[in-house]
């Protein structure tokens, strides 16, 4: 029987990076996300190597993601690893600009749904139990401040620390947790960000070489294939183009 991957937010980047990459590997996949015309096109490029189930979903409603775990078929409710991808950045503008209701998209999102979707799956994981594995995908942002990330920023701090307390509370049931933090990646992220302002996304990718979407990807398959006996905590990935910055000091 092939492994089982649960990946959210599949339409684009990471989570659409991760579907191939696990699917090149041999694993069974269930994919999920907003924009069904991109699921069924990437279950129509997979289904051909793996068992591929898909199903529009908006991880901020708990009450349908418990319905799509509970009404999972075989071969696919015996999930070994949940890549916990879907996730947004809005407004990088400063906090005091931006729209409150841009603050609760990404609290929903990015929180919410994260929490929705991994209770709703902890049965199924511990079911599995040794080599299973919760990829959490964090963000820099939830280590390193800047100026524009305010609630994403946070949002990304939670997930970090979830990450580690849930991996305290499911010691002894042989399921991993790992918070994977990238840093600069060039993927659809800035245009949503932005609001679709293609120029600022260009901008931000002019002239150096960030991460791709494939390198997550790449690091996902990693975490979740290592002997069950090891587990990575917190995995932080920057492109060797991108580093720190000195404190900023306000002058008059």
């Amino acid at each position: 029987m092939k492994k089982v991957v649960f990946i959210t937010g599949a339409t684009s980047g990471f989570g659409r990076a991760a579907a191939r990459k696990f699917a090149s590997e041999g694993w069974a996949l269930v994919i999920t996300g907003r924009r069904e015309d991109r699921l069924q096109a990437l279950q129509a490029e997979l289904v051909e190597t793996v068992p591929v189930f898909y199903k529009t979903l908006d991880v901020r409603n708990q009450a349908d993601v418990q319905q799509l775990v509970e009404g999972l078929p075989d071969p696919f409710n015996e999930v070994a690893c949940l890549i916990n991808n879907a996730g947004l950045a809005l407004s990088p503008k400063p906090a005091q600009e931006t729209e409150l209701a841009d603050w609760h998209t990404m609290i929903d999102t990015n929180i919410t749904g994260l929490v929705n979707m991994t209770h709703a799956l902890l049965p199924s994981l511990i079911k599995v139990g040794e080599g299973a594995s919760i990829i959490n995908v964090g963000s820099i942002a939830g280590q390193w401040p800047y100026p524009g990330s305010h609630v994403y920023g946070a949002s990304k701090a939670f997930v970090q620390q979830f990450s580690y307390n849930l991996r305290c509370d499911l010691l002894g049931t042989g399921v991993r947790v790992t918070d994977l933090a990238p840093g600069i990646a060039e993927t659809e992220f800035t245009l949503v960000r932005t609001g679709g302002d293609q120029q600022a996304s260009d901008a931000l990718y002019a002239n150096t070489q960030a991460l791709s979407a494939e390198d997550i990807a790449n690091a996902m398959y990693y975490i979740a294939t290592l002997p069950p006996h090891i587990c990575i905590n917190h995995m932080e990935v920057m492109p060797t183009r991108q580093a720190w910055s000195p404190f900023a000091i306000h002058r008059e």
